[in-house]
C-alpha cells in the first residue's frame, strides 16, 4: 500500500519536545512579566531618579529572554532529538525484527533487556509470536512432506497395476481391480483424513452443548462390528458428562479413539474401555485397550501425523493412514482441552481426554 511521504515518529517526537519547552519558557516569561514588571513604576521615581523603570527593565530584560529562548529551542531539538532517539530504540528493534518475519527469517528474536515496560512487553509478546509462528510453519512443512509421501504411495502403486494389466493381458482382472479398490480406498480415507484435520485447525464449527456419554456410545455401536471380528470387547461406563463443541467432530474423535484402542489391541480376546465422566477440571473421557507394549519414548510421538504404534499390514481396510491419533489432537486442542497418553505397564495405551464443561443453564422458578 502506497502512502504519501511525512515526518519521521523521531522527529515529531523531537518537535513536541521543543515545543513544549518553548511553551513552558514563555508560560514563564508571561508569570514574570505578570506577577514583577507590571509592579514597576512606568518612570523613574526615588532619589536621584535610581530607582528603575518598567522601561528600563523592559529595554534590558527583552534582548536576554530572546537570546535565552533561542538557545532553549536550540537545547530543545538536540536534546528532544537524542531523547526521542532513546525512546525509540526499542522500538527500532522490534521493526527489524518485523521486517525480518517480513521476509521470512522466523528464528530471529529480539531479547530486549532492561526493565518492564510497554516497549519490553510489546518485544515479549512478538518474540512469543515468531516462536509460535516457526513452530507452526516447521510442522505444516513437515506434515506437508508427510502428507505428499503417502499421497504418492497408492498412486504410484495404482499406476504399477494399471501397466501390469496394460502389458499382461493374461493377468487376472479380478485381482486386479481388487487390488486397486483397496489403494484407492486408502487414497480416499487420506484424502479426507486431511481434510477433517484441516477443518478441525481452522475452528470454524458451531458450537452446540454434546453429551460426550451418548457419542462414545454412538461410536463404540458403529465400531462394534469391527470388535466382534477381531474378537475385542467394548465396555462402555460413565454418565452424562457434557460439553461444548462440534457433535461431529466430537464423533470422529471418539470413532478414532475407539478404532485405534481396537486395531491396535491383541489379536483376540483383548478388552477396550470408553469410560466418561464430569469431573471438578471439567469433562473426562478415558478410552482404555489392551496390547502389546509400548516404548515409553514411542507416545509422545503418537499423536504427530503419520505415526503409528504397531506395524500393520497395509492391505487391512482398516489400517488407518496415520492419522488418527493427530486428528484426535487436532479436534481436543481445537475444543480448548488436553490430550494424555500413558502406556499401559501390562501392555496397551490409556488416553485421556479433558474438555471444558458445558456451562450449567439455570431455569428460573415461577414465583408462587
Amino acid at each position: 500500500m502506497t502512502r504519501r511521504p511525512g515526518l519521521s515518529a523521531r522527529l515529531k517526537l523531537t518537535f513536541s519536545y521543543a515545543g513544549f519547552l518553548m511553551l513552558a519558557s514563555a508560560l514563564l516569561l508571561a508569570v514574570v512579566w505578570a506577577f514583577l514588571l507590571r509592579y514597576v513604576p512606568d518612570r523613574d521615581q526615588g532619589l536621584l531618579g535610581l530607582s528603575p523603570s518598567r522601561n528600563l527593565l523592559l529595554k534590558i530584560f527583552a534582548p536576554a529572554a530572546a537570546i535565552a529562548l533561542v538557545l532553549l529551542l536550540f537545547v530543545g531539538l538536540i536534546g528532544g532529538w537524542i531523547l526521542a532517539g532513546r525512546m525509540l530504540a526499542p522500538l527500532t528493534k522490534i521493526t527489524t525484527a518485523a521486517r525480518l518475519a517480513a521476509n521470512g527469517s522466523l528464528s530471529h528474536r529480539i531479547h530486549m533487556d532492561g526493565p518492564a515496560d510497554e516497549f519490553r512487553e510489546l518485544a515479549d509478546v512478538f518474540d512469543t509470536m515468531l516462536e509460535q509462528l516457526e513452530s507452526h510453519v516447521t510442522e505444516q512443512r513437515r506434515f506437508a512432506a508427510n502428507a505428499s509421501h503417502e499421497l504418492r504411495t497408492p498412486l504410484a502403486i495404482s499406476r504399477t497395476l494399471l501397466e501390469v494389466a496394460r502389458n499382461d493381458p493374461t493377468r487376472d482382472r479380478a485381482e486386479l481391480v481388487e487390488r486397486l479398490h483397496t489403494v484407492n480406498t486408502r487414497a480416499i480415507d487420506l484424502t479426507e483424513a486431511l481434510l477433517l484435520l484441516s477443518r478441525a485447525d481452522r475452528r470454524n464449527f458451531t458450537r452446540e452443548t454434546v453429551d460426550l456419554s451418548l457419542i462414545a456410545e454412538e461410536a463404540t455401536e458403529t465400531l462394534l462390528p469391527l470388535a466382534e471380528q477381531r474378537g475385542i470387547t467394548l465396555t462402555v461406563t460413565g454418565g452424562t458428562t457434557q460439553t461444548v463443541g462440534s457433535a461431529a467432530l466430537l464423533l470422529r474423535m471418539v470413532i478414532n479413539l475407539v478404532q485405534n484402542a481396537i486395531v491396535h489391541n491383541v489379536p483376540t480376546g483383548g478388552t477396550a474401555i470408553i469410560h466418561a465422566e464430569a469431573g471438578p477440571e471439567g469433562s473426562v473421557l478415558k478410552v482404555e485397550n489392551t496390547g502389546p507394549p509400548l516404548p515409553p519414548e514411542l507416545v509422545p510421538t503418537l499423536t504427530e501425523p503419520f505415526q503409528r504404534g504397531t506395524e500393520r499390514i497395509r492391505t487391512d481396510e482398516h489400517a488407518g493412514v496415520g492419522l488418527g491419533l493427530a486428528i484426535v489432537h487436532s479436534i481436543v486442542r481445537a475444543h480448548d482441552g488436553t490430550l494424555d497418553l500413558t502406556a499401559r505397564p501390562t501392555g496397551g495405551l490409556t488416553v485421556t481426554i479433558r474438555l471444558p464443561s458445558a456451562p450449567e443453564i439455570r431455569t428460573a422458578v415461577p414465583p408462587r
